[in-house]
């Protein structure tokens, strides 16, 4: 007899991707799955031109507009590959042809875009954080494109070392932003972006998939010789459907973003990430002795992924273990930083940030 699990039965999920998703979307889908809407077979099964999935994708993008407030000159596209497939495509479309870009550094993530555009174009990185371990940001203020320059990239949270943009720069050039991170929880300034791209399975939906919004002016910089998937123009002119595009990881994105709609959009999205990352700073904080260190500096720690150590790697393995069989999953580092991370998207339930930080302060007693 195959077992059955209920809500009841789930754990708290700080893994920093796949993310968690909200009970009521998996059950949705659960429930939609086999037949979809009556139509005697699932969605997945179901040709990418039928009127279903037509209907899914539409809905997903109406959805994406309205709670985020995507203007009318943005296209909202979903693309296959996640952010990593963004880092070149980006670069192909609008620094090929010995153009030049600047890129801030800022971890892990942006040196990878970092190195996917210098094997395109040329590349000014004209902020490094390597001094400081990639610990802080620049003040917003402070950051200035260097002329000739098509276009500004940032990362806007780095998922591995904890730190977050929390105002964006103002230049004269457009911004282009790995959102992945931080995408959907919080209000987006779009005056000052010309494309935005996030992978889903942070904060709205499963792997496999990445959100781009891309304003008319920068589609049409894209050159012409590109070969057809990587030219962002194919895929605004067929509104995602270039090629048989992934449909189930969009339905889930089209439910998440009617989730979160119901819950009260990117105003109570910025208020419940506020509100759990407030949580586990205190716990690092309180902790006697320093017990618990947050590298980051303060002024620049993620709302997304709070990242902290204990007194040694012995202590990290061991926290990490005993959270482990308390319902607290996914909490150890990256492997490239070690110690520990909790990763709390839009989906984390605030009695998760809660019993993350109730766990904290018993094992710092047991173990200060």
């Amino acid at each position: 007899m195959a077992m059955t699990t209920t809500a009841t039965d789930r754990i708290f999920n700080f893994s920093a991707g796949p993310c968690t998703l909200p009970v009521e979307v998996l059950q949705q889908a659960s429930d939609e799955m086999p037949n979809y809407r009556g139509n005697g077979m699932s969605l997945i099964e179901m040709s990418h031109r039928s009127k279903p999935v037509i209907a899914v994708f539409d809905e997903a993008t109406a959805l994406v507009r309205e709670v985020l407030g995507v203007p009318a000159d943005m296209h909202v596209l979903f693309m296959g590959g996640g952010a990593t497939f963004q880092f070149g495509m980006v670069a192909m479309n609008l620094l090929a042809g010995g153009k030049t870009a600047d890129y801030t550094h800022s971890g892990a993530w942006a040196k990878k875009a970092i190195e996917d555009a210098k094997a395109v174009g040329k590349v000014n990185v004209i902020f490094d954080g390597k001094p400081s371990n990639y610990m802080t940001l620049p003040d917003a203020a402070s950051v200035k494109a260097t002329p000739g320059a098509e276009y500004l990239h940032l990362t806007s949270n780095e998922t591995i070392g904890g730190v977050q943009w929390k105002d964006m720069p103002t230049v004269n050039v457009p911004l282009v932003a790995d959102m992945s991170s931080d995408f959907a929880s919080k209000p987006i300034d779009f005056t000052k972006f010309g494309l935005i791209y996030a992978g889903a399975q942070k904060n709205i939906g499963p792997a496999g998939v990445a959100v781009v919004l891309i304003r008319q002016d920068m589609v049409d910089r894209c050159p012409n010789n590109l070969v057809g998937y990587m030219n962002y123009k194919g895929h605004t002119e067929n509104q995602s459907m270039l090629n048989t595009p992934p449909v189930f990881q969009v339905y889930m994105i089209k439910l998440v973003m009617q989730w979160l709609k119901g819950k009260g959009g990117l105003a109570w999205a910025q208020q419940q990430a506020a509100k759990r990352s407030e949580i586990l700073y205190k716990a690092i904080e309180r902790s006697g002795g320093g017990f618990y260190k947050c590298p980051v500096d303060a002024k620049y720690r993620s709302q997304m992924n709070v990242v902290f150590t204990t007194p040694s790697e012995a202590l990290d393995d061991q926290f990490v273990k005993e959270a482990e069989k308390e319902g607290l999953s996914g909490l150890k580092g990256h492997r490239s930083v070690g110690g520990c991370r909790a990763s709390i998207y839009n989906a984390m339930p605030i009695e998760g940030a809660e019993a993350l930080a109730n766990f904290m302060d018993q094992f710092a007693a047991k173990n200060g």
